[in-house]
């Protein structure tokens, strides 16, 4: 098969011919359709987060089920799915108390002495968060998918399978975002765009976008903003403080910065909550002014949106296909596999949106 394979940090990804085994008795060979090009793998890409070379990214994705293994009976061939990170095992403590986000068993990758899902001749590649989307062939766990209605566009799948869960979630399941409340969120990319619709379903009363381009605002404002704030011209701080009389309930940073972490904490009134969805680079610091910690402000991570994707991305796609989830404004672009470098270059802009690789 072809795939985006990278091998040094901060080079362009080549395309080339790799090797992918046969299904072992839990696992599933997918034939992705679409495969959105996310921030996370630029932090790989970039080497900002480490991982073993070579790999192939992507991880966010959606297709059809080509074979299974024998003990496999969650899924058969012709399946539509979308994939999903977050591979559980189903019996950690993680799991049985229902956080299957944080599973971190060694159960859903193949065993050291196996052979290797991935390979060329007789080197492994190694697999990209249970995943590696980028290519045209994927070798996953069951659990790492969930099936879905064929009626449901893959472009539009793909994009529920990373930002739209971990936005939604972070509204849904890692802060709770009540009806009435008020939302911040900072940065109006993939994931950002997901949380400000997210909080719009959930019934927020005012829910203010953040962002330093004025396009990502106006799409903030399609998918449920009601007011926005240009922060490289204004105090966004302060203009959130002054619009809620007093600072937001919940706020979301969907950057990545601890400046821009920071200010999702100081945006905050007293007793609000602030949820880190962006990547910190690892070694980076977050500081706070300790006296705003007595008034019972909560900082608190997220891991793809504390989700269930089992039944979250199945009623992620119901809420598409009823009008409510606005994903056809989040897709910027259709790209090849070839046009992987592009896609990436024009991240690092921060113009685009997402995205979304289309395989023949």
């Amino acid at each position: 098969m072809k795939a985006a394979v990278l091998r040094e940090h901060n080079t362009p990804i080549e395309i080339e011919d790799v090797e992918i085994s046969k299904p072992g008795p839990r696992e599933v060979l997918v034939r992705p359709v679409a495969a959105g090009v996310c921030h996370t793998d630029l932090h790989f890409l970039d080497g900002s987060w480490p991982f073993p070379l070579p790999t192939i990214l992507g991880h966010e994705s959606a297709g059809v089920v080509e074979e299974v293994g024998s003990d496999v009976s969650y899924v058969k061939k012709g399946d539509h799915v979308i994939t999903c990170l977050s591979a559980f095992c189903g019996h950690c403590n993680h799991c049985l108390t229902g956080h299957l986000s944080l599973c971190q068993s060694p159960e859903v990758a193949r065993e050291a002495d196996e052979a290797p899902r991935l390979f060329q001749g007789d080197k492994p590649i190694n697999q990209y968060l249970n995943l590696s989307s980028f290519a045209e062939l994927m070798l996953v766990h069951e659990h790492a998918l969930v099936k879905v209605r064929e009626d449901m566009p893959m472009d539009r799948a793909a994009l529920i399978g990373c930002s739209t869960t971990t936005g939604m979630g972070a509204v849904f399941h890692t802060a709770g975002v009540e009806p009435g409340s008020t939302v911040a969120v900072i940065g109006c990319g993939g994931v950002g765009l997901a949380a400000v619709n997210g909080a719009a379903i959930a019934g927020a009363g005012m829910i203010i976008a953040i962002d330093r381009l004025d396009n990502k605002l106006d799409m903030a404002r399609k998918v449920g903003a009601t007011h926005t704030i240009n922060a490289s011209s204004s105090d966004a701080v302060k203009e959130v403080i002054e619009l809620t009389k007093g600072g937001v309930d919940y706020s979301f940073e969907a950057i990545g910065l601890p400046v821009t972490a920071a200010q999702a904490f100081k945006m905050l009134r007293m007793g609000g909550t602030a949820t880190i969805t962006g990547m910190l680079p690892v070694g980076s610091k977050l500081e706070l002014d300790g006296p705003d910690l007595l008034w019972e402000r909560k900082l608190q991570g997220c891991m793809m949106g504390s989700n269930r994707f089992r039944i979250d991305m199945p009623r992620f796609v119901e809420f598409y296909l009823n009008g409510k989830l606005h994903l056809d404004d989040m897709i910027s672009r259709h790209i090849k596999l070839e046009d992987v470098n592009e896609a990436f270059e024009a991240m690092k802009t921060g113009e685009e949106a997402r995205q979304v690789i289309m395989f023949d």
